[in-house]
């Protein structure tokens, strides 16, 4: 197999060449050339050459090849997961959801259609009222490393179900998810050119976005993010969905038992090694007993979380980061961090140089920098007040992820209606996410498009339209017409 798909043809790539590493062992799992400049043309130019005829399948055939998808997923979980497990180093636990994840999103984006866009009518005395809408086109998709099969099938699937044709690239430190998940939609019979791979860096996703693209669907940083708007300042045609990151706050108040609440932060913060953008990485609690008790109990918790291999002998919680390369800097970004140390984020002695310990770091009275960092270091600020805690959450340029762990009702109400973040959680992970609603946030974390189950909204535009079957004469209705 070759690293990019064309047309529906596998080919080598004219770049260079690019491998993609195990963080647990070092060991080299993809080698492929990567696609170069004539490549990316070719892809856009397939995509769009596939789309006019993509677009005017009847809906139900291009639900039959989704769901011709979902049974190869489902058919290929045991070995799409285990290579998820090598590639980024996550526990087999989780690359299994996220296969499951990717599956269930074909119905949930059915559904989505029917009830976001789609096609609705409705008679008035002068003929009909319709509201269609239309694929936009030839979409780019850029997929993260974090989750680089479910994040890309969350763009993928609304877009092929809305009509619109891709060029896909992961992320260069993902290759293999990206190669994995077309292979699966080549196996469900979707028709040429209408799903393209290109792999690479910066300088593929760079000239993918230089091309005559009608949509870019992205996830990742922030940084990135902000990137793509100034790019395409002076292309309004070009429709940018942008799930980016998040510096998210969780407040614990009046929460009673430290133990329960203690899982949910460490659930919150640490899950996927701090790799998720909706992580939680500042907690915000009571400057008293009940606050020190939490910090003591996380403390305590996440001394007793297993760190390691994804196949190793004890079944991890976590696993290593993404590379070497992003330990080295998350270890540099914590030490440069001001604050008390409770439990230090620290290089795992025995293992790869990606593992590091879960960190825990108080930075009360402290001005810390309002960034991601992309890694298991949780902040802690104690407040005196529960105002004062929502005003320390919305102390941030982000606003993907917010959570509330509290037993107080009336608590719970204050905080939902002043906490700025488009997904705000009550008693449960920052991290947690239904597949029936939109997953996005405000400020520096999206652009006011949020994906999941709203992806459909930005794969179709909308047209009105004003309908008779007939020609009638108007005349009449015609003001100050002279005889």
């Amino acid at each position: 197999m070759s690293g990019v798909f064309i047309d529906g043809v596998w080919r080598t790539g004219a770049g260079s060449e690019a491998t993609s590493v195990d963080p647990t062992t070092g060991e080299v799992i993809w080698r492929q050339a990567t696609a170069g400049p004539a490549d990316v043309a070719s892809a856009v130019a397939a995509a769009r050459k596939a789309f006019p005829a993509w677009a005017d399948l009847p809906r139900e055939e291009r639900i039959a090849v989704l769901r011709r998808y979902k049974d190869v997923l489902v058919a290929r979980t045991a070995i799409f997961a285990e290579a998820l497990s090598r590639e980024t180093g996550k526990a087999l636990w989780e690359t299994k959801a996220e296969l499951g994840s990717m599956a269930g999103k074909v119905e949930a984006s059915i559904k989505a259609y029917d009830e976001r866009t789609g096609e609705h009518a409705s008679d008035m005395a002068f003929g009909r009222a319709v509201l269609r809408h239309r694929p936009h086109g030839v979409m780019a998709v850029l997929g993260p490393f974090n989750f680089p099969g479910h994040l890309p099938n969350g763009h993928i699937v609304p877009a092929l179900l809305a009509g619109d044709t891709v060029v896909f690239k992961p992320s260069e430190e993902t290759p293999l998810a990206g190669q994995l998940l077309v292979e699966a939609l080549e196996a469900a019979d979707a028709p040429p050119g209408v799903v393209n791979l290109v792999q690479g860096g910066r300088e593929v996703g760079q000239a993918l976005i230089d091309q005559e693209i009608d949509g870019l669907l992205f996830t990742g940083s922030a940084a990135a993010g902000a990137f793509f708007r100034r790019h395409f300042a002076d292309r309004p045609d070009v429709i940018l969905a942008l799930e980016l990151g998040g510096n998210n706050p969780l407040v614990v108040w009046d929460a009673g038992d430290a133990e329960a609440v203690a899982a949910l932060v460490v659930q919150s913060a640490y899950i996927t090694t701090g790799q998720r953008c909706s992580c939680a990485r500042r907690l915000i609690v009571p400057d008293d007993a009940t606050g020190r008790a939490v910090i003591d109990a996380v403390a305590a918790l996440s001394e007793r979380l297993t760190v390691g291999p994804w196949n190793g002998r004890e079944e991890p919680f976590m696993g290593p980061l993404i590379s070497d390369r992003a330990a080295a800097m998350a270890l540099a970004g914590a030490k440069a961090m001001p604050g008390q140390t409770v439990r230090p984020m620290t290089a795992v002695e025995g293992l790869s140089g990606a593992f590091v310990s879960p960190g825990l770091l108080d930075v009360t009275g402290q001005t810390v920098p309002d960034e991601e960092l992309f890694a298991p270091l949780l902040q802690v600020r104690r407040v005196g007040s529960f105002d004062e805690a929502i005003a320390a959450a919305n102390a941030t340029r982000y606003g993907l992820s917010a959570g509330l762990v509290s037993n107080e009702t009336g608590r719970w109400n204050h905080f939902l209606k002043r906490i700025r973040a488009g997904v705000v959680n009550w008693n449960r992970p920052t991290t947690g996410a239904a597949g029936t609603m939109p997953f996005g946030g405000l400020g520096s974390s999206g652009n006011h498009r949020p994906s999941a189950y709203y992806a459909a909204d930005y794969c179709a535009y909308p047209v009105a339209s004003f309908e008779a079957q007939a020609v009638a004469n108007t005349l009449g209705d015609i003001k100050g017409l002279r005889e």
